[in-house]
């Protein structure tokens, strides 16, 4: 037998003996879980930047539409398929990645009003702008619609809303 599959094996009669004890399950199981939990917390796949006050005069041209966008980074070297994933602020607007793939430590900057997509540039092709200048939340979903991350601005942080009252 060799030196790790023993190693193996008396891990194996650890964990089955903590088992039975039974106080020490959390102690056995605890390294498991934090790596687990780490590679879960970080995102692959993360919204890096959101420019969601076009600069200038919010006067609906293309131009203004399309200087208000939120980035999306891969920080992994590998390429991931965004096929089917959404992109999506609090009122339900959402925009669906449609056959586009995210090279290995790239960024696409998705912009609100029309284009033509690039590697480096993709646009919902809206007429109106979606990201409230005020507060709002960017979420980025997976095809299963799984959470992957968000960006919100404009909150209270601790009232989980925007600080003026309206009386």
């Amino acid at each position: 037998m060799s030196a790790s599959a023993s190693a193996s094996v008396s891990a194996r009669r650890l964990a089955a003996t903590a088992l039975a004890a039974g106080a020490l399950v959390s102690v056995v199981t605890l390294p498991a879980s934090a790596s687990d939990h780490d590679r879960h917390e970080r995102p692959k796949v993360k919204i890096s930047d959101v420019q969601y006050d076009s600069p200038g005069r919010d006067d609906r041209s293309t131009r203004s539409l399309n200087r208000e966008w939120v980035e999306i980074t891969n920080t992994t070297r590998h390429t991931v398929n965004l096929d089917g994933w959404t992109l999506e602020d609090e009122d339900g607007r959402t925009y669906t990645f449609d056959h586009y793939r995210l090279e290995g430590r790239a960024t696409v900057r998705v912009h609100t009003g029309i284009g033509r997509d690039t590697d480096s540039d993709l646009y919902q092709d809206r007429r109106q702008y979606v990201w409230d200048n005020r507060s709002d939340t960017a979420t980025l979903r997976n095809d299963r619609g799984r959470f992957v991350d968000s960006q919100s601005w404009g909150y209270d942080r601790h009232h989980g809303h925007h600080g003026h009252h309206h009386r």
